[in-house]
């Protein structure tokens, strides 16, 4: 059970900005164990946006949208938008596997991160307004689909250790972490954990199950066609590739929810 809690809060510490490092002092060995816990910290994450668009029902929807994004940026620190910006400076301005790396591992942003960003928040942004007005502005069901697609798109982005290696030396790492191999039963509880929420949505709203379901599939083929491409370009990951991945699955998942509508 020590081992367990370790294990929670190291994830909880590892991928948000919030003092879970209070509650127990953790050893090492536990954060490279993180990334199949990934979509549980997804509750945390998600759970914010959906207080903060669900407590502001007298504002405007486009603020109500914003409040919800900047929450769970606050929440995460922008870790991942930060790995996102760093893939798109990497990918978009490297020609070779060591330009790539030495790129994303630069702490300076460049043309293709803000570019990125930029064109990322705009999609993300007008997408969330889109799914609101698509679910006619029912809280449970805008409440219960920002909750799947966070926790969802997580697990999509942690499955990359099931099938790239990793890039870099341990000591190269920006964090000064190498995530381990991930055995069968910890890939079964993160399934688990990130099949819940979609489960629950489906079974309150028959309606919008075909498109949830085209939007699953879109996220989880958008993935594999990334790591493809990540492995064709510096044949591994890295800890940025995480975070792109999700960024990037997660548009993906709402736009092709929209189109499903």
């Amino acid at each position: 059970m020590k081992a367990i809690l370790y294990r929670i809060i190291a994830a909880f510490c590892f991928f948000t900005r919030l003092p879970f490092w209070r509650l127990a002092n953790v050893p090492k060995e536990y954060y490279e164990r993180v990334v199949s816990l990934w979509p549980l910290v997804g509750y945390l994450t998600a759970g914010v946006m959906v207080m903060a668009f669900v407590l502001t029902p007298s504002l405007p929807l486009a603020v109500r949208v914003l409040l919800a994004l900047l929450a769970r940026l606050l929440v995460t620190g922008a870790i991942h938008e930060d790995g996102f910006a760093d893939f798109c400076d990497g990918f978009g301005g490297g020609t070779n596997r060591q330009r790539i790396l030495e790129i994303m591992k630069d702490s300076h942003i460049g043309t293709y991160g803000v570019l990125g960003l930029v064109l990322y928040y705009l999609l993300f942004y007008n997408l969330i307004v889109d799914m609101v007005v698509q679910l006619e502005h029912q809280l449970l069901l805008v409440s219960l689909l920002l909750l799947a697609a966070d926790v969802f798109c997580k697990w999509v982005a942690s499955t990359i250790l099931y099938f790239l290696s990793y890039a870099r030396k341990e000591e190269e790492a920006k964090s000064r972490v190498v995530y381990a191999v991930v055995p069968l039963v910890e890939k079964v509880v993160s399934f688990v954990i990130a099949m819940l929420p979609l489960g629950f949505f489906c079974s309150i709203s028959e309606k919008a199950v075909l498109p949830l379901l085209i939007a699953a599939v879109a996220a989880l083929l958008t993935a594999f066609l990334l790591f493809y491409y990540m492995q064709k370009r510096i044949q591994g990951y890295t800890g940025d590739c995480c975070g792109a991945t999700f960024i990037i699955c997660e548009v993906v998942f709402y736009l092709f929810f929209s189109l499903g509508g």
